[in-house]
């Protein structure tokens, strides 16, 4: 569960915000914070995974409020959510490390796409044992740049079970899936688990090699690239 303070000096835009995070799976609101003194004694105290930092507070800008947590290295996630359009706050925002800039006004599809790239993120860093080049520019990209625009997918692939598929690879670590148990595992058809499984390889977050067991016949394993077997 990803833990997130949310700092704005507007009550009901702190209280929207509220709304969007706990709507969202794998995420709760640990706290708010109406300032920047009260931001920085927020995460001390409840020390949350992300903050939602706007940049406009009555105390200090919360642009300090991050070079004041960096000062400390407070391990902790930042996204600004700010009217803040100046290009020294933008540029003060990435020297800051932040992971994401949004700025208001914004939809609601736009704020959880933002949060669901950061999970993704977390997710891939926790999985990683060791990071290759790619591995490292796809992280870095999109902790950059915010979600990264779709891949299209043939007539027929799902997006939402495309994810549902990569999270059982993922989940199945080295030893990887066939498309027995990928179906198991999700509750799709064994020819469609198969086709996912191989959208997965196409689009290089996935290899498959093939497996000898007892019957002689060979079986399709399919491994996530970065934390199973690379196909050689």
């Amino acid at each position: 569960m990803t833990r997130v303070l949310i700092v704005d000096d507007d009550f009901m835009v702190a209280k929207v915000h509220a709304g969007f995070v706990a709507a969202l799976d794998g995420f709760e609101v640990a706290g708010t914070a109406s300032s920047g003194a009260e931001a920085l004694a927020q995460v001390a105290r409840l020390q949350p995974d992300l903050v939602l930092l706007d940049v406009y507070l009555p105390d200090m800008t919360g642009l300090e409020v991050l070079r004041r947590l960096r000062a400390d290295a407070v391990p902790v996630d930042v996204v600004v959510i700010s009217a803040a359009r100046d290009v020294e706050s933008i540029r003060s925002a990435l020297h800051g490390g932040v992971l994401s800039y949004l700025v208001k006004p914004f939809d609601r599809q736009t704020f959880e796409a933002r949060l669901r790239e950061y999970a993704a993120l977390r997710s891939e860093l926790a999985v990683l044992q060791e990071a290759g080049q790619a591995d490292v520019d796809r992280l870095f990209a999109g902790a950059r740049s915010g979600p990264r625009p779709a891949a299209p997918t043939p007539k027929g692939i799902a997006p939402e079970t495309l994810q549902l598929v990569r999270e059982a690879l993922r989940d199945a670590g080295e030893e990887g899936l066939s498309a027995t148990q990928c179906s198991e595992r999700t509750g799709l058809a064994r020819v469609s688990a198969r086709r996912y499984l191989e959208q997965l390889v196409t689009l290089e977050e996935a290899d498959v090699r093939q497996r000898y067991g007892t019957a002689g016949r060979p079986e399709r394993r399919f491994t996530r690239r970065g934390g199973g077997h690379r196909a050689g």
